[in-house]
């Protein structure tokens, strides 16, 4: 169902209609401090190294409120915010349930109207850089943010 693409050191993640449900950053170490670290991952890429996890980016929360042209009632301002409380309060949820403590919320760089969240992804065992296998790994999380209407 989830498919990954590569694009400049990270993954997007694609949902079964081809839209883009996310991206997956691999932690490939401390290369970043280096001149060639883009070489090095191109690497071990190209080999398959072995990675332990890395951080997933999803979309948090689209607000419907924080748009150019908005034109509204104080009810649909009402009805907007609580939906966006209900949503965060499911992913508290997501995020006790999973026993994620550490994670980044942010504007999304493509929509000024959205929160993204970014959490790390631990592996359960040393797994190969390598789409299907990375997919295995993150799939069972995917698959979670979906049943409980996360993604």
């Amino acid at each position: 169902m989830w498919k990954l693409d590569f694009d400049e050191g990270y993954f997007r993640i694609y949902d079964s209609k081809r839209m883009v449900a996310g991206y997956f950053d691999p932690d490939y170490g401390n290369i970043f401090e280096r001149k060639d670290s883009e070489e090095i991952v191109e690497s071990m890429i190209k080999n398959h190294d072995n990675i332990y996890g890395g951080t997933i980016m999803v979309p948090l929360v689209k607000f419907r409120l924080f748009d150019t042209d908005l034109n509204t009632s104080i009810f649909e301002v009402e009805q907007n915010v609580s939906r966006v409380s209900g949503h965060l309060a499911k992913w508290k949820d997501f995020l006790s349930g999973t026993g994620c403590r550490v994670h980044s919320v942010r504007i999304s760089h493509t929509d000024q109207d959205m929160l993204t969240i970014a959490f790390p992804v631990a592996f359960s065992q040393p797994t190969p850089l390598e789409k299907n296998m990375m997919l295995v790994e993150i799939s069972p999380i995917l698959n979670r943010l979906q049943e409980s209407g996360l993604l």
